[in-house]
């Protein structure tokens, strides 16, 4: 079962993705939770951030800081996790491959986005995966934001697609975008 949680920036996405992978498992069952976002611990506020995430995970789970989300999800496809978010693993993508202008090559950045996806894919426990939906995000009117933007849209069609449920969280509150089957689980 994969569910793609979409919103706007402090939407309650993640909270909302983090109570529903919880709410579908047995008591006490782990999760991954793959954070593919950097921490800059000179950034006051956004370690404050990270940290108040952190602390409302329960204890048995497992978090993982890393940009190698197809890599992590191969290693351990029998294991439930959440992916939190894909717009910083976008991010990194763009960063690492030095692609936020329109004259990059696109094909290193299709490459990794296709490999994530194939993980996704064959995935085989609950997953959950947070993306912000584009437009509820700040993006800059410039070449790299539209860039970001169009990458991210592009993503979160591909993802929705895997998913057997897509839901948009706005003010908190879940809005069924693509309904699954009452007993398929999450």
């Amino acid at each position: 079962m994969r569910t793609l949680v979409l919103g706007g920036i402090r939407s309650g996405k993640s909270r909302w993705a983090e109570e529903a992978i919880a709410g579908s498992l047995p008591p006490g069952e782990p999760v991954r939770y793959l954070a593919p976002g950097q921490v800059d611990e000179t950034d006051a506020a956004w370690a404050e951030r990270v940290a108040r995430h952190r602390g409302r995970r329960p204890a048995h789970w497992a978090t993982v800081e890393t940009g190698e989300v197809a890599a992590q999800l191969r290693q351990s496809p029998h294991a439930p996790a959440l992916v939190d978010d894909l717009g910083a693993w976008l991010t990194a993508v763009l960063d690492g491959n030095n692609a936020w202008d329109a004259g990059s090559p696109a094909e290193p950045v299709q490459e990794m986005i296709d490999d994530m996806l194939a993980a996704v894919a064959a995935f085989a426990a609950p997953l959950v995966l947070v993306s912000p939906e584009v437009g509820l995000t700040v993006v800059p009117a410039t070449a790299a934001g539209r860039r970001f933007a169009d990458e991210l849209g592009g993503l979160n069609q591909r993802v929705a697609a895997l998913c057997d449920r897509v839901v948009l969280v706005v003010a908190g509150q879940a809005v069924p975008i693509k309904p699954i089957n009452p007993s398929a689980g999450i």
